[in-house]
C-alpha cells in the first residue's frame, strides 16, 4: 500500500481519534487535575503524529522516502529495529481509545463539529480497510 494512502486513511484518522480523545479527557477533568495533564501529553502525540503523517505524506508526493515513521510510537520502534510492530502497539492503542470513547459514553461530549470530524475519521478509516481488502483480493487473482 502507497504510504501516502497509508497516511491519509489509517494515521491522519488515528490522530483525530488521539486529539478529540485528549479533548474529551480534558473536558472529563474539570477540576484541571492529573487528568489534565494527561490530555494534554495526548494532545501533544496526536499533534506530533499528524505533522509526522503530513510529513510522510509530502515525502511520497515527490517521490522521496520518508526519514520517519508514520508515527512516534513507530518511530520510538526504530530504536528496537521493530518499527512495523511498535506501528501495531499503536495500532492497538488507537482503536482502544476509540472502544474507549464509545463505551465511557464520552462521545457524547463531543461538540456538533467535534463530531464531524469523528465521523470524517471513522468513515476515511473504515473505508480505507476495504479498499485494502480488496486490492489483497485482487493481487492474488493475479
Amino acid at each position: 500500500m502507497k504510504p501516502a494512502f497509508q497516511a491519509l486513511t489509517i494515521g491522519v484518522p488515528f490522530c483525530v481519534f488521539k486529539l478529540l480523545f485528549g479533548l474529551l479527557a480534558m473536558r472529563a477533568d474539570e477540576a484541571a487535575g492529573p487528568l489534565t495533564v494527561f490530555a494534554w501529553l495526548v494532545i501533544v502525540w496526536a499533534l506530533a503524529d499528524l505533522v509526522m503523517n503530513l510529513v510522510r505524506i509530502a515525502f511520497h508526493i515527490t517521490g522521496r522516502e520518508a526519514p520517519i515513521e508514520y508515527c512516534t510510537i513507530a518511530q520510538a520502534g526504530r530504536l528496537f529495529k521493530r518499527p512495523g510492530f511498535f506501528l501495531a502497539v499503536d495500532t492497538l492503542i488507537s482503536f482502544s481509545i476509540i472502544c474507549f470513547v464509545l463505551w465511557s459514553g464520552w462521545i457524547t461530549l463531543l461538540s456538533p463539529n467535534e463530531s464531524y470530524f469523528w465521523y470524517a475519521a471513522t468513515t476515511l478509516n473504515l473505508i480505507s480497510i476495504s479498499v485494502v481488502n480488496i486490492l489483497i483480493e485482487l493481487r492474488r487473482g493475479s
